[in-house]
């Protein structure tokens, strides 16, 4: 009976840890076939370095607590595995790590890239000899995963741009006669504009709101971006921008690149939404006022999607149950079955078909002007951001979950990252 590893990585999520807590709980009810559930600290960094933590240690009302914490509950990571041909010595940890905490399951919590660690891992044993079912459980806020139908973490940032948009945008109308006639959001979203897109939900038939949003997928018209503005501003007396992160200008360079780069080799960006603020003021002399919603977008649990919240626990323990069939570097994906109702099941991708590869908007979601979202861009999202799942509350503040983290006896020498 053989061990299991699971870790978190990339940037955390409000509902990654409701995946932990499926991974977890699922595992502790195949006691007869999988021995403890091993998390990595800080992600993979945790497996290379051998700084594990004991999720047995932790009572079964802690683990159930992970359903509703935001964050990661065992620190994540932005760290990519080279090739095998590049960089052998990292895989021959791994094995070593594996070995010496009889290992034998390999669950990696995270985006693209991390699906891209996975996929390497999971062909340790064609490879190295060592044998190790890798399964990768997805998540990203980008929602920019192929082959699934959208990602666990995405409905509930999709759902407080939603709300925070809507809000702040009363708050502009109120203030527009006198004061702040433009507020500027800046949302996460560095090549898809999913994101940004959900801040369109802000208006609908029942409160119709003056929202303009500037998309990646979009290079960015200085020109048409000013008129769009100044006509909304003259019909409505005020508006809202909601611009993501990624958007590029029509040389295809990033409007906020800050020229830094991560450990990915992304750029880093940030910033773009006192960029356009400035356009605002500079070229149509209006008053306004911006935001970066930043980690409070991924953070926030509070308002999280309970449609998101059932995807994340449910890929989580899709992810044990395939491993326990012997399915080797695949991932558990959603299948939207039907919008209305809105049904959806999990079924199982090849791993191959996921990793490297991004799922951006599609042109017919995106409105003919290129500053709104299409009647089916909207009967796609809504469904995402159904359902309130709140957290348990405590003197006016949601209760949230802080584990032991219990580390296990290192069995190696050390290894440098």
């Amino acid at each position: 009976m053989k061990n299991a590893f699971y870790a978190q990585s990339g940037g955390v999520t409000a509902v990654i840890n409701a995946s932990a807590c499926g991974v977890i709980e699922t595992a502790r009810k195949h006691k007869g076939k999988i021995g403890k559930v091993l998390a990595g600290r800080n992600g993979i960094i945790g497996a290379l370095t051998e700084d594990l933590i004991d999720t047995s240690k932790e009572s079964a009302k802690a683990i159930a607590g992970l359903r509703h914490t935001p964050a990661g509950a065992f620190g994540s990571c932005r760290y990519k595995l080279k090739s095998i041909e590049e960089h052998k010595a990292q895989y021959e940890r791994l094995i070593e790590v594996f070995k010496a905490h009889d290992i034998g399951y390999f669950f990696y919590n995270g985006g693209g890239d991390s699906a891209d660690t996975c996929l390497k891992v999971s062909r340790l044993s064609e490879q190295m000899g060592y044998p190790i079912i890798a399964v990768h459980v997805p998540k990203t806020v980008d929602n920019d995963l192929p082959v699934t139908d959208n990602c666990p973490g995405f409905g509930s940032v999709a759902k407080y741009i939603a709300v925070s948009t809507r809000e702040a945008t009363l708050d502009v109308a109120s203030m527009a006669k006198t004061s702040t006639k433009v507020f500027v959001i800046e949302v996460m979203g560095r090549h898809a504009g999913w994101i940004a897109a959900a801040g369109a939900l802000a208006s609908d038939k029942d409160l119709d709101l003056p929202v303009v949003v500037l998309f990646p997928e979009i290079a960015f018209d200085r020109a048409k971006f000013l008129a769009r503005v100044d006509a909304t501003v003259k019909k409505f007396g005020y508006c809202t921008v909601v611009v993501s992160e990624g958007v590029k200008g029509p040389d295809g360079r990033f409007l906020s690149d800050q020229g830094v780069r991560d450990a990915f080799g992304h750029a880093q960006l940030g910033g773009v939404a006192p960029v356009i603020a400035g356009l605002v003021k500079s070229e149509l002399n209006l008053k306004y006022h911006w935001a970066v919603a930043d980690y409070l977008q991924r953070a926030a649990r509070h308002v999280a999607s309970k449609t998101d919240v059932a995807q994340a626990y449910a890929t989580g323990k899709a992810a044990v149950e395939v491993a326990l069939k012997g399915r080797n570097s695949v991932m558990p994906a959603i299948k939207r079955v039907s919008n209305r109702p809105y049904k959806w099941k999990v079924e199982i991708a090849e791993l191959k078909d996921v990793a490297n590869k991004e799922k951006f908007m599609p042109r017919n979601f995106i409105s003919a002007d290129g500053f709104g979202i299409t009647e089916k861009c909207r009967q796609y999202l809504t469904p995402l951001i159904q359902g309130e799942d709140y957290p348990p509350y405590k003197n006016g503040l949601p209760q949230y979950v802080r584990l032991k983290n219990v580390g296990v006896k290192k069995k190696l020498g050390e290894f440098k990252v």
